[in-house]
């Protein structure tokens, strides 16, 4: 009979937030299986999943293996004063098409625009490698001189 751990349970054991273990099971770093409205882990799963957390844990096992740049994750909060708000869409729009666009040694990276109309302002949000942050810097620079 196998046994099952809830989310609750699973951030006791580990000492994690619920919602910490809520993102690794979206990410499928965590198996589960959803009894009604909650998620549950097999004892088997979560023995994988300590296992895995304490292997990577290891300095210099997994890392090794990739280059310094690569392992270096850079986010930034970027506060564009603009004219007007379709100064500051455009500005999104140009952004998210070169995020998309991206190659795939930026890895995973992410881009938020918030337009703040009181302040007539555009908020952007970026996170990802060196590489990423540097490309997504230029652009910012080359459209707003």
């Amino acid at each position: 009979m196998k046994t099952y751990y809830t989310v609750d349970q699973i951030s006791e054991m580990l000492n994690m937030h619920p919602k910490t273990i809520q993102k690794y099971i979206r990410e499928g770093k965590l198996k589960a299986t959803k009894f009604g409205k909650s998620w549950r882990v097999t004892g088997d799963n979560l023995s994988m999943f300590t296992e895995g957390e304490k292997k990577s844990i290891n300095p210099g096992v997994e890392n090794e293996t990739k280059p310094m740049k690569s392992r270096v994750r850079v986010s930034a909060v970027v506060d564009i004063d603009v004219d007007e708000r379709e100064e500051g869409i455009r500005i999104a729009n140009m952004l998210t098409a070169a995020m998309n666009s991206k190659p795939s040694e930026y890895g995973k990276a992410t881009l938020n625009a918030q337009f703040i109309e009181e302040e007539s302002k555009l908020r952007i949000m970026l996170w990802g490698n060196i590489g990423f942050m540097e490309n997504m810097m230029s652009s910012i620079l080359m459209m707003t001189d």
